[in-house]
């Protein structure tokens, strides 16, 4: 009777735990963070994309946050608050080998590449049709990007090449919203803001019913600034994007992925894999879906990339560091 009783009970745990497995809940193998940036920002809008579609398609759980810039980004990922993060290609370089921003703290190896997804342009914007090159920044007031973030080096490296520094103009250092806010109030004369166009910031004071401009940089001064930053790029800004006169041309960096070097091959695999295979499914979701390539992803030489990213493209023939 005992043996009876006994059997009875495993059997009816066995039905208890298998009514709880049905439920549909089921748990994910691994649970990521994702530190994106400003909610204003391209990085959080798609970085929000990226994260429910891999959740969905995956038993990996990423959920995405908004970040503070590229630098704080590299430190929360280096700390482990978060396991994923945006990242804007020069920083990366920067956090990796111990240089500008991370001069004094010294090199960070605790991460690797997952993917290089698109190109973010360096965006000059005003509302004041008198301001046509960099060099009429000098005197104004101008928002260069929060401290701490890739977009105030990037506003001084562009400054630099049309021989202006910091100390030239009335530097505001502003997140992208509290620029778009503070150039729609007349509060500032131009911001610098670095995110894949178009973005949400420019896009909404276009909005507003005031023209919007944006700078263009001169072939002279992009050559110099290539060479003295050669991981900048010439990029043109179609008129269509934000309906100006005509195409603006300035520069980029590339968004990339990072992640730390302890997260699991398999969930790196996943989000990979997931993001690449459903490119059409990722790009009805947000327009930068379609800026996204195998060839471009595994684009990245000076950082070395995860195992989990790396076996995916090796199944697509394409060999990383």
């Amino acid at each position: 009777m005992k043996k009876f009783l006994a059997i009875v009970l495993c059997l009816l745990m066995v039905v208890s735990l298998c009514a709880c497995g049905g439920s549909g809940d089921t748990e994910k193998a691994d649970e990521l963070t994702f530190a994106t940036g400003g909610e204003s920002g391209t990085y959080y809008a798609f970085g929000t994309v990226l994260a429910q579609h891999v959740s969905g398609k995956t038993d990996t759980s990423v959920t995405a946050i908004v970040g503070n810039g590229s630098q704080a980004n590299v430190e929360d990922l280096d700390a482990g608050a978060v396991q994923l993060a945006f990242c804007q290609s020069d920083v990366m370089s920067y956090a990796y080998s111990g240089t500008n921003l991370f001069a004094d703290a010294g090199a960070v190896d605790s991460f690797s590449v997952v993917a290089a997804l698109y190109m973010e342009q360096v965006q000059i914007v005003t509302m004041n049709p008198n301001i046509k090159s960099v060099a009429d920044l000098k005197g104004k007031s101008v928002s260069i990007g929060a401290l701490g973030s890739g977009v105030y080096f990037n506003a001084l490296d562009i400054l630099g090449a049309y021989g202006l520094s910091e100390d030239d103009i009335d530097a505001q250092y502003l997140n992208f919203a509290d620029s778009a806010d503070n150039l729609k109030d007349g509060k500032i004369d131009a911001a610098f803001i670095v995110a894949g166009a178009p973005t949400t910031a420019i896009t909404d004071l276009a909005t507003g019913g005031k023209a919007v401009y944006l700078v263009s940089l001169d072939e002279e001064h992009i050559e110099k600034l290539i060479e003295a930053s050669p991981y900048y790029s010439k990029n043109v800004i179609a008129k269509d994007v934000y309906g100006t006169d005509e195409d603006v041309v300035t520069v980029a960096v590339a968004a990339v992925v990072i992640v730390r070097n302890d997260v699991s091959e398999d969930a790196v695999y996943n989000f990979v894999s997931s993001v690449f295979e459903n490119l059409e499914e990722v790009t009805a979701a947000h327009a930068k879906g379609a800026e996204c390539s195998v060839e471009f992803a595994a684009s990245i030489t000076d950082v070395p990339y995860h195992p989990g990213a790396a076996k995916y493209f090796a199944e697509k023939g394409v060999e990383v560091a």
